[in-house]
């Protein structure tokens, strides 16, 4: 059962009072905000839970997401109805083979009224960031990004400008069309924390969302503007600090590192993660850990975001390729052949 789904109701139950001086556990404050963000974009986004699990377990961690699924999954409807919980700013760029980078970051423009020059703003500037089928954008623009990502801040014409906290961006991805579309290279690849992969609902859930969406008007069901604010962006800032400081042991950290350490041994794959794949691993195990309400992470921890932190971070050989296996089958076939420690 996902760990963030809301608890089942057993007050009709008896149960007999503690012991004097008992204080049962508290669950951490961020724990408990996350699940209210959870059930406020459950009410949209139906029938994805380890999608949401994932992208809530970036947003803890602070990091970017590549989204990757067919089109009319809710990647939009996704991301739209996140930062209305925390009444955060929405942009979305839509990358075509002609956008500019300053279509993305901004540009100065001379000011007739004032004889000046001033700053405008490109979409860049705001809480999250949507770069909608960003692949179909040439390098140039892609890049634009890079800085963004990685430093929070934007240079236009030599003046660097920061953004506000919390920032995230999330880019998708239509992996049925490969013509007119441009790879995204390795560098930029490395600065996502996490490659979400998101599929079609089952048939239960794809009926609900069906009837929902056509009983309004226009398809307006499921409007991501009922989604209710539950916190705000300082609440968001305070979960990020409590997830970094969640425990991480020696034997964990290990482990963590020698499944990085495998990819790059492992005779199937030509390309494997890099340091900073060891680091998103342990990034995301806490922020895995805190949504379940513990302060200190596990093997399975880690476990859980192998596939979602590594499949985009590595390349397998090309006889591998072509003989129909996927990454993920060759990270979960390395998982086994690494121990767990016993912690």
């Amino acid at each position: 059962m996902n760990p963030i789904l809301p608890e089942p109701d057993v007050s009709s139950l008896y149960t007999p009072p503690p012991p004097g001086g008992f204080a049962p556990p508290s669950v951490p404050r961020s724990t408990e905000i996350f699940r209210k963000i959870h059930t406020a974009v459950s009410q949209v986004f139906v029938g994805q839970e380890e999608v949401l699990y994932q992208v809530l377990a970036a947003l803890l961690a602070g990091g970017h997401v590549l989204l990757e699924g067919k089109p009319g999954l809710g990647k939009t409807h996704l991301v739209l109805a996140l930062s209305h919980t925390f009444g955060g700013s929405f942009r979305r760029i839509q990358f075509t083979p002609d956008l500019m980078p300053s279509d993305v970051c901004g540009h100065t423009l001379f000011d007739m009224s004032s004889s000046t020059f001033r700053v405008r703003r490109g979409p860049v500037f705001a809480n999250l960031l949507l770069a909608d089928e960003i692949n179909r954008a040439p390098a140039k623009t892609q890049s634009s990004l890079l800085e963004v990502m990685q430093e929070t801040q934007v240079t236009i014409d030599g003046e660097s400008h920061a953004l506000a906290p919390p920032f995230m961006t999330f880019a998708t991805q239509n992996p049925i069309e490969q013509e007119g579309t441009y790879p995204l290279p390795e560098a930029q690849l490395d600065r996502f924390l996490l490659k979400v992969l998101i599929d079609y609902p089952d048939v239960a859930n794809e009926t609900w969302i069906v009837k929902a969406v056509s009983s309004r008007a226009s398809g307006g069901g499921l409007s991501t503007a009922d989604v209710p604010q539950v916190c705000t962006p300082q609440d968001i800032l305070a979960a990020q600090e409590e997830a970094a400081a969640v425990q991480a042991v020696e034997q964990v950290v290990d482990y963590a590192v020698k499944i990085v350490r495998a990819t790059r041994q492992h005779s199937a794959i030509s390309l494997g993660a890099g340091t900073r794949g060891a680091i998103s691993l342990v990034r995301v195990a806490k922020s895995y850990a805190l949504l379940e309400g513990r302060s200190f992470i596990t093997p399975a921890d880690v476990k859980r975001a192998v596939l979602p932190v590594l499949r985009h971070r590595v390349q397998l050989a090309p006889e591998i390729a072509i003989s129909g296996q996927s990454v993920d089958d060759m990270l979960n076939s390395l998982l086994k052949s690494i121990e767990a420690p016993r912690v």
